[in-house]
């Protein structure tokens, strides 16, 4: 069953904005206060941008956090898989081994 929306009231650089999500009022807080020490950092390295300026610089910052964690979770399922093939082939190779071993110890 999907959560309900609900309205949470942030502020982002000292403006509120109201948000509609069906995702925690914590989550969402979160994901506000984010944009908004993303943004303030900008504004405050970038002397004179405007809070427009500020705003697009921050969001390139955050999408590119985003495309390299996203880059980096792909990464991981591509190493977790070449992991979970070698412990198959080990499996299997373990496998092999002991049923050679039975061979050997009842041909005695």
């Amino acid at each position: 069953m999907e959560n309900a929306k609900q309205k949470v009231t942030v502020s982002i650089v000292d403006q509120e904005f109201s948000l509609i999500s069906s995702d925690p009022e914590p989550y969402v807080r979160r994901v506000a206060e984010l944009v908004d020490a993303e943004v303030r950092a900008v504004r405050d390295a970038g002397q004179g941008l405007s809070s427009v300026a500020s705003a697009l610089l921050a969001s390139v910052n955050i999408a590119d956090r985003m495309i390299r964690a996203q880059e980096d979770a792909e990464n991981m399922r591509t190493q977790l898989k070449d992991y979970l093939e070698e412990v198959t082939r080990v499996k299997s190779e373990l496998a092999d081994t002991r049923r050679e071993l039975n061979k050997l110890k009842k041909e005695r």
